[in-house]
């Protein structure tokens, strides 16, 4: 199965936030063991870098994306991913984008 992993649940394995860390480490748990084909969209990991790095500091950061960019491919967003979600009917527009790289990238 391919899932697109969305950013909170990133963010919520990297800074143990309750009440979701058990439930999204599970998540990370099935990539590493290659149950699922997980795909970060690539806009993703500077908002990642941002969210993190305050918590966790520049070099611990950068080690857990380079881990994560390890286990899942990165999938790609370009001018089509970002027309489409522009187009979208979401009163968000990373989820339009999370949206849009999932549908382009299969």
């Amino acid at each position: 199965m391919k899932v697109l992993i969305d950013t909170n649940i990133i963010v919520d394995v990297a800074l143990d936030r309750d009440p979701f860390f058990t439930d999204n480490e599970q998540v990370i748990r099935f990539v590493e063991r290659q149950e699922i084909e997980a795909y970060i969209s690539a806009s993703t990991f500077s908002n990642l870098y941002y969210i993190i790095r305050k918590a966790k500091g520049h070099i611990w950061t950068l080690q857990f994306l380079q881990r994560m960019a390890m286990l899942c491919r990165v999938a790609t967003v370009d001018n089509t991913t970002i027309n489409m979600a522009l187009t979208a009917n979401f009163g968000d527009f990373e989820d339009a984008i999370q949206y849009s790289t999932a549908v382009l990238n299969g």
